[in-house]
């Protein structure tokens, strides 16, 4: 039999799933005293190009109430030409297109290979994606002309029957009519006074006539009415035209005196995006891609005043309730997401100025509509014009990696129940038989909206166990789950990808070491960090942290080894020895640190860790060090401040940012420039090897990585220190010895002590 780990990967690999726990305790007891809830890791979209699509539609369970779709884990009477769903038990007719079925001649989705299939719905008309640029024109020259370049740049890679817009904002809101030839036309709005939805449209004269019914056959998506097509254009037909027209652009016109920042109006921009779409394209594939170089600074959704003396909102602030902005703003940005959310369409930010922008108040646009955060000092640098490109990217068969406008379905089996969701998604408020009344992130539903989602974007999914204590689950029973998503492919095409897994059940009292050996700590550990990144939007963070070890302590209470009061005796089997670790680092890790980053910085941070997928959430949890030397190749080492070697040069990723360290040695042989003597060849690869090593890393990450490359006693080596286990400090340098490794200017505790204190809590009869 496969080892766990295998079976754990194996289902990665073909479901895009990870279980907290791979075997399920049998009762809403026991299942509460595991301290970890029942959950998954799910990344609906996970790329396989091992799964062709198959051209028709799936088939359902006839209970009104279920629906679910036939897969293989129902029984099925070849015989009688019947099927028993496995989440109601309903017997069910195949449909006559099954009627040659046998033992021999399955369809694919009763293979147990296809556990996870992927629909063509042939219905309805395609729709075409589209693309609204939304541009901050209060740029500095250069960073304009670059940002310009992007955008043209980007037109060359949409496909030729994509529909494009362009609004325009600084103290006035300008939207562009791409149909006139020859002129440039262009709608003004206030950048002060908040339009309804209604009337943006009546203004742009998008309510005139109404789409025309056309029972006969579905309009072609060049022949959409002309209303909307004044300012959304198929590129093919005005590739030309906002070339020139985004070449053309100039720097806000209006004058900034001094000591003042340029009114920009960030808020009445993106409401009149949003009322364009609705008014045009409801429920169809959108991308809003608001580009900003500073704060909203008027009108709705205004973050800070016009007057520089009076800087941007801090933490500071936030905590004695001196952010008079903050509250409003907030609302404003999160009733355009929720209309966003409502209509199928995503918010992209694009965030590039050296100060804060307001992310902080904007966030819950690109968090609830699954679009993109990416922030940068300015958009004239490789960290946004190679982050920008990459949203273009295609997958091996040619299409955009992106789908749009996704509903996703939870069914349980009937000893189960959905607690929540926590990722890039809104609820679609679906009370079911399936929904519990806990909720554990976005709950009270079976049903989620993800309006923009990639390959890896990945949802933590809760469930909490319902069987009853008294009500044992019969031997070799089997609990089932299953993922119905329907998407918008960016093929224009609507798809519907089903996943459906089981696993086994297990009584705790008989059976504790069969659940603790199927135990996935990565899993584990990463949807407890969403909880508690979750908790700590809302909650003040000592809060979150008293949780978070006190969760840690029950866990290792219920799994640990020990004798009571010793804490020598304490141990951890394998499946449980690193969670202590990665719970050591999300203490310290900026997404539940808010010290040393800014509002924006810390929503940025939090934003990608709700919509990663496991490896990457890891490596933001733990950052990975490598280590190169004249011993051997590069080697992972441990994240520690003993890892800091003066003949070592070291390799950092934290997925946000990439450092190259140089220790002390190979720092001073640089400055003497050894590396370009011929008899120092080796010095020479030696100073290479990291350097190729992080070009790969930043060729392939979304979004591409703040590059560091410093050496020690460098300003830029707190990077690197600042995430390392202090286990040398200013206080303990001299009680160990001259060891080796850097000491660390720091109160932190270290892992050491940190795992001394937890054993000592562990084994106490007081806690």
């Amino acid at each position: 039999m496969a080892t766990y780990l295998e079976f754990i990967q194996q289902n990665e690999e073909r479901d895009g799933v990870r279980f907290s726990w791979n075997v399920w305790p049998s009762s809403r007891l026991e299942a509460t005293r595991m301290v970890v809830p029942l959950a998954c890791l799910l990344t609906p979209l996970k790329e396989r190009p091992d799964l062709p699509p198959v051209q028709y539609e799936p088939v359902l369970c006839s209970r009104p109430t279920c629906k679910a779709i036939l897969n293989p884990l129902c029984q099925v009477d070849y015989r009688a030409k019947l099927w028993a769903c496995n989440f109601c038990f309903q017997r069910n007719q195949f449909p006559p297109a099954y009627a040659g079925i046998s033992e021999v001649n399955q369809p694919a989705e009763l293979m147990p290979q296809f556990s996870t299939i992927e629909y063509v719905i042939q219905r309805g008309a395609p729709s075409p994606l589209i693309f609204l640029y939304v541009v901050d024109t209060c740029l500095e020259d250069d960073d304009l002309q670059a940002l310009k370049e992007s955008l043209q740049m980007s037109l060359s890679l949409l496909p030729p029957d994509a529909l494009v817009g362009l609004i325009t904002f600084g103290r006035m809101v300008q939207v562009h009519e791409l149909s006139c030839e020859g002129i440039a036309k262009s709608y003004v709005f206030r950048g002060t006074k908040d339009l309804t939805a209604r009337q943006i449209q009546d203004m742009l004269g998008l309510t005139k006539p109404a789409m025309p019914v056309q029972p006969v056959r579905p309009a072609q998506p060049q022949e959409r009415p002309s209303v909307s097509s004044r300012f959304l254009q198929p590129i093919h037909k005005i590739d030309m035209n906002l070339t020139d027209l985004l070449g053309e652009l100039q720097r806000d016109p209006w004058p900034v005196p001094q000591g003042k920042r340029p009114l920009r109006s960030t808020g009445v921009a993106l409401s009149i995006a949003v009322g364009l779409l609705e008014g045009t394209f409801p429920n169809t594939g959108a991308r809003i891609m608001l580009f900003t170089g500073g704060p909203p600074t008027q009108g709705p959704g205004m973050v800070v005043g016009d007057e520089l003396k009076v800087p941007i909102r801090s933490w500071h602030d936030i905590e004695k309730d001196n952010a008079r902005f903050m509250k409003k703003a907030t609302k404003h940005y999160e009733m355009l997401a929720n209309r966003t959310a409502a209509n199928g369409h995503c918010i992209d930010i694009y965030a590039c100025a050296l100060d804060q922008t307001g992310l902080l108040e904007m966030k819950c646009c690109p968090n609830l509509t699954g679009g993109y955060m990416v922030m940068g000092d300015s958009f004239n640098t490789s960290l946004f014009k190679q982050t920008f490109q990459r949203i273009f990217s295609k997958d091996f068969n040619g299409n955009f990696r992106m789908a749009f406008g996704a509903t996703l379905e939870v069914k349980t089996s009937r000893e189960l129940k959905v607690a929540g969701a926590i990722g890039p998604c809104v609820s679609l408020n679906v009370k079911g038989p399936c929904v519990s009344e806990n909720e554990l992130g976005v709950g009270g539903t079976s049903q989620w909206k993800i309006c923009g989602l990639d390959p890896t974007t990945t949802l933590g999914i809760y469930f909490e166990v319902v069987n009853q204590h008294n009500a044992p689950i019969p031997q070799g029973g089997r609990g089932a789950i299953q993922f119905v998503m329907h998407y918008q492919h960016s093929g224009t095409q609507r798809r519907i990808r089903v996943t459906t897994v089981a696993r086994n059940w297990a009584d705790v009292q008989s059976q504790l070491k069969h659940i603790e050996a199927a135990f996935d700590q990565e899993a584990a550990a990463v949807l407890m960090a969403r909880l508690g990144v979750f908790r700590a939007e809302t909650e003040e963070g000592p809060d979150v942290l008293r949780w978070l070890d006190r969760q840690l302590i029950r866990l290792c209470q219920k799994f640990g080894q020990y004798n009571k009061e010793d804490p020598m005796s304490f141990r951890l089997s394998d499946s449980f020895s690193l969670y202590p670790q990665f719970m050591f680092h999300l203490r310290r890790s900026p997404f539940l640190q808010v010290f040393n980053n800014s509002p924006d910085e810390s929503s940025y941070y939090r934003h990608h860790f709700a919509r990663q997928d496991l490896t990457q959430s890891l490596i933001m949890i733990q950052p990975i060090l490598y280590s190169y030397s004249f011993h051997g190749p590069p080697e992972p080492v441990l994240l520690d401040s003993s890892s800091i070697l003066a003949d070592r040069i070291l390799l950092m990723d934290t997925f946000f940012q990439i450092v190259i360290y140089l220790g002390e040695t190979i720092a001073q042989w640089r400055k003497a420039g050894y590396q370009d003597m011929p008899e120092y060849e080796n010095f020479k690869h030696l100073l290479q090897a990291p350097l190729d090593d992080a070009q790969e890393i930043l060729q392939a990450r979304f979004p591409m990585p703040r590059y560091i490359h410093t050496e020690h006693g460098g300003s830029q080596a707190r990077f690197l220190l600042s995430k390392v286990n202090p286990s040398q400090t200013h206080n303990n340098l001299y009680a160990w010895g001259q060891e080796t490794g850097a000491p660390i200017l720091t109160d932190d505790v270290s892992l050491q002590v940190f795992m001394d204190h937890l054993k000592k809590l562990a084994v106490s009869s007081a806690c």
